[in-house]
């Protein structure tokens, strides 16, 4: 697709974002989707059986019993999207990690493209492990889907 973006888009923003976006948007889409459907349908008739509005039923019922599955995949879909970064900024960028350390390449330094490789996946560990990764467990402990350790 990227050669079709560079016709449509340009070189810019505009087509790292949508790169970007695209990466992103089909492993959240889906792992909702996974989400809402593996919710059992007696939560949601007894939720309306008890006089809850259909608001009330998709902020009580449905959205956390779907929440576990939203968290995967925004952690699976922000992990695409951070590769998607780095190839985008290295094809059509002007700046960035990526864009770095392939005109590192070019330029035959060794050493700029192994830095760039390390602060990538420094940045990406603590992004992973420290923010997203403790956010998906504690979703899954609130709702039963992992036992508490």
């Amino acid at each position: 697709m990227a050669p079709l973006l560079l016709i449509w888009f340009g070189f810019g923003l505009t087509t790292m974002t949508f790169v970007i976006v695209y990466t992103v948007i089909f492993p959240v889409v889906f792992n909702t989707a996974l989400g809402v459907r593996s919710i059992a349908p007696e939560l949601v008739r007894a939720a309306l059986s008890l006089g809850a509005s259909r608001i009330a039923v998709l902020r009580e019922v449905i959205l956390p019993g779907a929440l576990p599955n939203i968290m995967t995949g925004l952690r699976n879909g922000l992990g695409y999207g951070w590769r998607a970064l780095i190839a985008a900024e290295i094809i059509v960028g002007t700046s960035g990690i990526g864009f770095m350390m392939f005109d590192a390449r070019r330029a035959g330094s060794a050493v700029e493209i192994v830095i760039g490789m390390i602060v990538l996946g420094l940045l990406w560990y603590v992004v992973d492990a420290w923010i997203l990764a403790p956010i998906e467990r504690a979703t899954g402990q609130r709702w039963g889907l992992i036992a508490r350790s």
